[in-house]
């Protein structure tokens, strides 16, 4: 049967993932599905993006696959997202639950560990009463310690589920080695408690019941860090939609106002937005003016001037003057509502970020257990001792818990995370750290990114016998009466100057061009060349002529030049631009000498943009890119073999900013980017990119280090609890001696993991 050229593509919500191995499961049984074309499973989204054929498999058959795979979906999503309130309260329900199952197994491990422990401190160990003191009470402290863990396990049973249900699956990951290990220290403990029972008291010191409350409680904790971190790439669309209005206002055929759900608006409909609406919909004007803010969709900060005849965006904002059109594209099809989409399926795609302890797991568990089996038959067969050989295989286990495995990179993530943090340097997640050191090229936005996103007066260039200020004075003034961004740029800069601005009468605003009005009795003009030409007269052309030298020169820089004629004289021009911030030049500078490439990409004008980055050292430039473009943009470089950090700080950056391997966002820029970014730099500084780069190179080496001590300790720990140097005459290493070294190999690489303390920005 030929496969149908109408393909369809959903977004599912998975849940019940605990790690990578669980997204891969989930990922294979979608891919054994027929008629299922491609399919990506994100464990940290918990999300799949599945493109499949409908006419040969329905989306509750989909459905079906996951559920038998041992997972569930708890809605099956749009192309467009309507609503997020449900995910939001399902994320917080699941949070709130984990946090309080650390918290009572917690108040249960603690005063287990202090028990087991305390009195095994050298220097007499830590008091405890004498009717539970293991040598003199042994049963009564071991019935303590029995009681203090059953509760920890029941809070932690998911771990138990979860895990042995992977490995009866024959994909088994890091909870398969939480049961394993606890279940061996668990049981071996369980059958020390029963000859205590019996009379053995000296079996009191083969109790590993603390072992099983701390790490059940401590991987609770990090589920439950990992749970919120996870909750923050949803919440970035929710406050997308948060942008576009509700409620729409259509004008019917006979000339009244309706306001209805925006869900009713069709193709077609003639809508109205007055001065501070927002554009609910895609559309043509029909009827009036307006400056309209795009810097949502373009980048752009200052508002774009709109007539009859241009397009309109939904979520952009009208600030001012009142304005009627034509719905074009409404729904999933607006150029905003393909943003939404962007950033969903980038979401729902797989980040090529390998989970190293995960793949591990899959070689690890079966080779220990198989370790541990033949320690266990060799031993018994050899002595004929039971009890010897099964104190060698639950060493085997014991040791082998991956209590350093499963911390070589939380706890260098952790300690690198708070150094950044100091520095204000906001890392969200772990994979941000993974990945970015391996960074090779670094993309810029421009607006309020390299810039400072907001415009200000950068020349003033008087002419026949005008003074400076006064020429802004006369401007200011004249502008004061006007609702146009450019016009209020002026009126700021001359307030800044505490100059005091005349009364103004006659005023008159003529959209997209400028203004005219009576200022202390003189007829005052603002505006571009051929306005001021126009309300002036031809006598006029000549001597403005003389400055269209200085307007070039202007615009090559990326600025805007306002002219300025007073009784039909010229007075001079005054320069508006969005400047340079404060840095960007350094951090350049910083991020060229750590051998990384350097992009500007924005959706400004060629001009404009190759100006500012001549500013601050940029070579490369991609300018005039649409905001649904910049992900594609980003993605051809992906495709050439780079890993692509982006830098940016406004809702046009959000689906570029997932899209790259490290997606890094301004602190001052709005919600949506800092949610969809990896690394947030509160403080506005772009010098703090080069230092994140470094922090990240510096923390990957204390995670490899870590990696290769405890894989080494675990080779070298396996052997000796199987009793390889038992063979050759050395000691048999016991559980208790077997636990402590496990100790000590978590000890040993969160030493390792604070020396990023040390960390400087000089790195």
């Amino acid at each position: 049967m030929a496969v149908s050229s109408m393909l369809d593509s959903h977004v599912f919500i998975i849940t019940g993932m605990t790690c990578e191995a669980c997204a891969k499961r989930v990922e294979r049984a979608l891919q054994k599905t027929h008629g299922v074309i491609e399919v990506s499973v994100n464990f940290a989204t918990e999300k799949a993006l599945v493109k499949y054929d409908p006419q040969i498999v329905e989306l509750a058959a989909l459905k079906q696959v996951v559920i038998n795979a041992g997972y569930k979906t708890l809605e099956i999503e749009n192309k467009t997202v309507t609503s997020k309130g449900d995910n939001r309260l399902r994320r917080e329900k699941e949070i709130r639950l984990l946090w309080i199952k650390f918290v009572v197994s917690a108040v249960f491990s603690l005063p287990l560990l202090y028990f087991a422990m305390g009195p095994m401190l050298p220097w007499g160990g830590l008091p405890v009463p004498f009717f539970l003191q293991p040598m003199a009470h042994p049963l009564a402290y071991s019935c303590l310690q029995l009681s203090l863990t059953i509760p920890v396990m029941v809070v932690g049973y998911r771990f138990f589920v979860v895990g042995y249900r992977a490995l009866w699956n024959r994909s088994p990951n890091m909870d398969s080695l939480i049961a394993i290990g606890t279940s061996a220290a668990f049981c071996y403990s369980v059958f020390s408690f029963l000859q205590i029972v019996r009379g053995d008291h000296g079996a009191v010191g083969h109790l590993y019941f603390e072992t099983v409350g701390v790490i059940i409680s401590l991987i609770l904790f990090g589920k439950s860090l990992e749970a919120v971190s996870k909750g923050k790439a949803s919440e970035a669309l929710e406050k997308l939609l948060c942008l576009v209005p509700e409620t729409a206002v259509i004008l019917s055929e006979e000339g009244v106002e309706c306001e209805v759900l925006i869900g009713d608006v069709k193709v077609g409909d003639v809508l109205v937005v007055r001065p501070g609406g927002k554009i609910p919909v895609d559309g043509v004007i029909l009827e009036g003016s307006a400056a309209v803010d795009e810097s949502m969709l373009s980048g752009e900060s200052l508002p774009v001037d709109k007539g009859v005849g241009d397009r309109v965006y939904a979520a952009s904002l009208n600030t001012n003057g009142l304005i009627r059109f034509e719905a074009v594209n409404i729904g999933a099809d607006t150029v905003f509502a393909q943003i939404i989409r962007t950033i969903e399926e980038v979401q729902g795609s797989k980040a090529p970020i390998a989970k190293l302890a995960d793949v591990v797991s899959g070689y690890f568990v079966p080779v220990v257990l198989g370790i541990a089996c033949l320690a266990f038959v060799g031993w018994f067969i050899g002595t004929g001792d039971f009890v010897f050989a099964l104190r060698v295989f639950v060493s085997v286990l014991v040791i082998s818990c991956p209590c350093a495995l499963g911390l070589a990179t939380p706890t260098a993530i952790v300690v690198s995370t708070g150094i950044g943090a100091k520095m204000g340097i906001l890392v969200k997640n772990g994979e941000a750290l993974e990945v970015a050191h391996k960074v090779r090229t670094v993309v810029f936005d421009k607006t309020g990114t390299v810039t400072e996103g907001k415009a200000e007066v950068t020349d003033i260039i008087a002419v026949n016998g005008y003074r400076r200020e006064e020429l802004l004075q006369i401007a200011a003034s004249a502008e004061k009466g006007s609702e146009h961004p450019l016009g209020r740029v002026v009126v700021h800069a001359a307030e800044k100057e505490e100059l005091e601005l005349s009364v103004l009468e006659r005023f008159e605003a003529f959209a997209g061009l400028g203004v005219s009005a009576d200022v202390a009795g003189k007829r005052v003009v603002v505006g571009n060349r051929n306005f001021v030409e126009k309300m002036c007269g031809a006598a006029l052309a000549a001597v403005v002529g003389d400055l269209a030298g200085q307007a070039e020169r202007l615009a090559v820089e990326g600025k805007t030049a306002m002219f300025i004629s007073v009784n039909s004289q010229l007075a001079g021009i005054i320069a508006v631009a969005d400047v340079v911030k404060q840095g960007s030049y350094e951090a350049v500078k910083s991020l060229k000498s750590m051998g990384l490439d350097i992009i500007m990409l924005t959706g400004d004008s060629r001009y404009t943009a190759v100006a500012i980055a001549g500013q601050v050292g940029i070579d490369r430039v991609i300018a005039e890119v649409l905001p649904q473009d910049k992900a594609d943009v980003i993605e051809k470089l992906q495709l050439e073999g780079k890993r692509v950090a982006m830098v940016g700080d406004g809702i046009n950056d959000a689906p570029a900013l997932v899209q790259a391997d490290i997606g890094i966002a301004i602190g001052s820029g709005t919600n949506v980017a800092i949610e969809s970014a990896d690394i947030i730099l509160m403080r506005n500084d772009l010098r703090d990119v080069p230092i994140a780069i470094a922090l990240s190179r510096k923390t990957i080496k204390i995670i490899k280090q870590n990696l290769f001590w405890a894989f080494g300790y675990n080779i070298a720990a396996i052997s000796i609890a199987a009793g390889l140097l038992y063979l050759i005459g050395g000691p048999l290493l016991n559980p208790i001696l077997a636990a402590a070294i496990m100790s000590f190999s978590s000890i040993s690489v969160l030493i390792n993991a604070l020396r990023l303390k040390k960390f400087k920005t000089t790195n």
